[in-house]
């Protein structure tokens, strides 16, 4: 028992495991390091330390202009997508029980992508104007994933069960599918939504603004309360499908609602980042390394490493090929698809 921490608040009683609780606050330093090296960094440099005294509102108002209108809305989207993305590609892994599985092999983020895109194009006027509020926007894209997400699961469905090699085959399928489809909406709709469908397509956080991330947040952190509360159900089931049967869970029901819970993750991180790709294959894969695969702790510490992993990427992107500013799914995908054969390699015998 000396390796657990108690931990209890009102009703609540909790062991937290002491190594997960150290990565965890160690991750969670590590990122807001980050945000604030990454604040500083630009056309316009500012060093750390008046990072911090705009945040606590003493630097002056040039430099406030930067932090607060500038770039703290496009790195708080890049934290809060990035988790999204993550926690979403977990859960993936933990009811499929395949490492290969995240919201972008599997055709998820494309779908979102699509209804996205959709959504500019038939809503739009002559003017290039939407004619109906931006705030619909995420419901747009958490349609077009949900949907996305179980076409998937139904077509991989065998007697017996989904296998999962089936499954992420039939997802990248599916995946194909819908960039085809999307590209057509881009060439149908009007021309300023093929512009903006090509950073949807690969994953940009510029040009993000307050109002964006007053919606992004409450949905998101909604959902990942939902989800750490769920987080007992994905252990039983990481046992097999059999032994979650008879220690009395209802498999079906969880996995419906689990599913749900990614797909909406995923789709609200789609409408306003885009698809961001491979953030979901390779956060939780690192987690699981640091903190074994109980989602007590893995989910929390894959949340924090994906958005560590996009705030890097957006940084990277927007400094070094400067004056050109180049999409962070450029990188995430650079980074992430040898990493992806690497598992296709490790997985061949499944």
């Amino acid at each position: 028992m000396k390796k657990y921490v108690p931990f209890r608040m009102w009703k609540v009683s909790l062991l937290l495991d002491k190594k997960s609780l150290v990565v965890t606050i160690g991750f969670l330093f590590l990122m807001l390091l980050i945000m604030i090296i990454s604040l500083g960094i630009g056309q316009m440099n500012i060093s750390p330390l008046n990072v911090l005294k705009v945040i606590f509102g003493t630097g002056s108002s040039m430099e406030e202009l930067v932090v607060f209108s500038f770039r703290m809305p496009r790195i708080l989207l890049a934290v809060v997508a990035g988790a999204a993305l993550a926690i979403s590609g977990a859960i993936l892994q933990g009811i499929i029980r395949n490492p290969l599985a995240s919201p972008d092999i599997i055709g998820i983020t494309g779908g979102a992508a699509f209804t996205t895109v959709g959504f500019l194009a038939l809503f739009s006027d002559r003017s290039n104007t939407l004619t109906v509020s931006i705030h619909w926007l995420p419901l747009a894209s958490f349609i077009g994933a949900v949907c996305m997400g179980f076409l998937v699961y139904a077509l991989a469905w065998k007697k017996g069960g989904i296998t999962p090699i089936r499954l992420v085959l039939i997802g990248i399928g599916l995946a194909a599918a819908m960039q085809a489809f999307t590209t057509m909406m881009m060439i149908l709709g009007p021309v300023f939504t093929a512009s903006r469908a090509n950073i949807w397509i690969t994953g940009s956080v510029n040009g993000t603004n307050w109002n964006e991330i007053a919606i992004i947040v409450p949905w998101i952190l909604l959902l990942t309360i939902i989800t750490f509360v769920y987080a007992r159900r994905l252990n039983m089931q990481e046992l097999g499908e059999e032994l979650a049967v008879n220690a009395g869970q209802k498999v079906q029901k969880d996995r419906f609602v689990l599913l749900f819970l990614s797909t909406a993750l995923a789709g609200g991180a789609v409408a306003f980042a885009g698809g961001i790709g491979f953030v979901g294959l390779m956060a939780p894969h690192i987690a699981r390394k640091l903190v074994g695969s109980s989602f007590g702790a893995l989910l929390p510490v894959s949340a924090l490493m994906g958005g560590i992993i996009v705030l890097i990427a957006d940084l990277i992107a927007r400094v070094a090929f400067a004056p050109l500013e180049l999409p962070a799914g450029v990188l995430t995908s650079a980074i992430g698809a040898p990493y992806f054969i690497y598992l296709m390699y490790k997985s061949r015998n499944m």
